[in-house]
């Protein structure tokens, strides 16, 4: 049997729009994309690098999958490989790009895309666009470029403003008198940024505003307090930061509604299986998410969201530009496409 050839290549990737959140603000960032060839095929992955998740630039990320290599070489089993990488503690966003580049790889020997594969419906859901921490002059400005252009309809406001709850409350306003002229369903992620108190109060007044949910009200860490906020809650609470694995979740499903996966938080899509599995074991809704990531990525993070409950993956809409493709925007839906593998690929090969 042939052994599989693995290559890496670092990029810059610029956005449109800065996209600021309570942790702070990225106009662009480089990734690191990997490919696996073997019998004629080639897999794509890819690597957003992220301090929390165990690897802050693409060289560190790098580094970490080839001291994996050195010890395992084995891509038939995804799911082997994976458990091979967590008790190697090798850094969850690194190994996510080796991850999706497997599965690519499996599912283009079978001549599948990926998604049936897995044996996954295609999405329904919409995905939201991020609008991120900003005044609610900006948000005024913002708006109608980033929905109206695309004709979207789903909106998720970053929250959690390090100027206080006023500062929350006056953006969101901004977002609601849009709202008025051009109805959209709305959704809230304060990326830990509120205390309890805020976040009680914040609920409340959200709820009485458009708000569908909030996204990880309490700073990772604070998951104690969960309960307390979890009791009479006006609206349902979803976990990002404070679950990045599938063992998280027995620890906190009963002071939550769901979880939001990332391939970057979980290590790839063997991950997010694992995540979708056990938050259905324990009655959870399920979104997915992205963090700044091109179309290979969000082509991965697509194969695995039609049983999902909401969706989350626009990063690459964000860049200029993405050089990659493969997660295509139909009616709103982030799709992945008939074609073997996840879809996923540099324009290049076009």
């Amino acid at each position: 049997m042939s052994k599989a050839q693995v290559d890496f290549k670092i990029l810059y990737l610029k956005k449109k729009f800065p996209l600021r959140i309570s942790r702070g603000v990225r106009d662009g960032q480089y990734n690191l994309y990997v490919s696996i060839t073997k019998e004629g095929f080639t897999g794509w992955g890819e690597t957003s690098p992220g301090l929390s998740e165990g690897a802050e630039t693409p060289e560190i990320a790098q580094s970490e999958l080839e001291r994996f290599l050195h010890k395992h070489e084995d891509f038939d089993s995804p799911h082997e490989a994976y458990d091979r990488a967590l008790e190697l503690g090798i850094a969850p966003c690194a190994f996510a790009a080796l991850d999706m580049a497997s599965w690519d790889l499996k599912a283009k020997k079978a001549n599948m895309p990926l998604y049936q594969l897995l044996g996954f419906p295609k999405p329904k859901h919409p995905t939201s666009i991020t609008l991120g921490i900003m005044t609610p002059k900006e948000a005024a400005e913002r708006l109608p470029l980033i929905l109206e252009n695309e004709g979207i309809h789903t909106l998720k406001v970053k929250l959690g403003n390090n100027d206080g709850i006023e500062a929350d409350k006056a953006m969101y306003s901004q977002v609601l008198e849009y709202h008025k002229k051009y109805p959209i369903s709305i959704r809230v992620d304060a990326n830990g940024g509120w205390t309890v108190k805020e976040a009680q109060e914040m609920m409340k007044w959200l709820a009485e505003r458009e708000c569908e949910y909030v996204e990880q009200p309490l700073k990772e860490g604070q998951e104690s307090e969960l309960p307390y906020l979890f009791k009479n809650r006006p609206l349902p609470i979803f976990l990002d930061e404070s679950c990045r694995f599938a063992t998280d979740i027995p620890k906190w499903a009963h002071s939550v509604d769901g979880v939001n996966m990332k391939l970057m938080k979980c290590g790839g899509i063997t991950g997010a299986l694992r995540i979708i599995s056990t938050a259905h074991a324990f009655g959870l809704k399920t979104m997915i998410g992205c963090m700044g990531e091109s179309s290979i990525s969000i082509a991965a993070g697509a194969a695995v969201s039609g049983m999902l409950d909401h969706v989350d993956l626009d990063s690459h809409l964000n860049l200029n530009p993405d050089p990659c493709e493969g997660a295509p925007l139909v009616n709103e839906v982030t799709m992945p496409l008939d074609i073997p593998g996840h879809g996923g690929k540099f324009k290049s090969e076009s």
